[in-house]
């Protein structure tokens, strides 16, 4: 999910070429765990590909959400509305995935532009305390009401709550990672930052295969944001911005067409 480079928020913005790299792995992770889940027959096996390399897609899409939104864009709920609506386009192909419960659930799409609006949302009551344009207990109740929308929309999301959580928390250690400089205190404080965005991460998936690959990619992004992504090469092949906000959409419609085509073949003649 790309946004529109504007003057970021921060007063240090890291660079960002590590993201046109993070596009091409996100949606091959993301289609490796979808082909292993709906499409590759059982019997090949291949179920420790879902819970390994599929695991890299979420926390990758999450952390470039969290990234553009903090260092590059002015407006993070414009973005987040571009988001949603991949996700309402999305919606109906998803929904026609096999899956183990009935239970309706929204797309990631809507759990990245929540978890953007949220992160966005408390660092604006923040910011606006800090410049004494708010009281403290008017920021308070804002994060409240934060906090209670946390909890409804929590069942109704891919991810649920913790995944609402990832890009918020994201937000908070990138921010002082990249603000860190080099004093050994304030690079101390940064890592502590950092601890909640990688703890709710290692509780997003049930296998502890699954959890290492999660918080592997949370701890990379991370280091990214302390400093490593000054050092990252632009890639060869910049991903074409159609292809980008057609993938997700297109290859659920594409799943669903062919389980519909192979459901249609097995169905008994006369």
């Amino acid at each position: 999910m790309s946004a529109t480079a504007s003057a970021p928020p921060d007063a240090f913005r890291p660079a960002s070429t590590w993201t046109a790299w993070g596009q091409w792995l996100a949606l091959a992770t993301m289609s490796i765990d979808h082909l292993t889940r709906y499409v590759l027959p059982e019997s090949w096996q291949l179920d420790w590909a879902g819970s390994s390399i599929g695991r890299i897609a979420f926390p990758l899409f999450a952390a470039m959400v969290a990234w553009h939104g903090l260092f590059n864009t002015r407006n993070p709920q414009r973005y987040a509305r571009r988001i949603l609506v991949i996700g309402l386009v999305a919606q109906l192909p998803y929904m026609m995935m096999p899956r183990a419960s009935d239970a309706f659930i929204l797309n990631v799409c809507f759990t990245l532009a929540a978890g953007l609006c949220g992160g966005a949302w408390l660092r604006e009551l923040a910011a606006r305390q800090a410049r004494g344009e708010l009281a403290a207990h008017w920021a308070a109740l804002g994060a409240a009401a934060t906090l209670v929308a946390w909890y409804l929309l929590g069942d109704w999301v891919e991810y649920g709550h913790n995944g609402l959580l990832l890009i918020p928390l994201l937000m908070f250690a990138m921010h002082h990672l990249s603000q860190a400089g080099t004093h050994f205190s304030a690079r101390l404080l940064a890592a502590a930052a950092a601890f909640p965005a990688l703890w709710v991460a290692g509780q997003m998936n049930a296998s502890d295969m699954a959890k290492s690959f999660t918080v592997a990619t949370c701890l990379t992004v991370l280091l990214l944001a302390a400093g490593a992504a000054q050092r990252v090469p632009r890639v060869g092949v910049v991903m074409p911005r159609r292809l980008w906000l057609a993938w997700y959409p297109g290859h659920f419609a594409l799943i669903a067409a062919w389980l519909w085509v192979i459901g249609a073949a097995s169905w008994p003649l006369g």
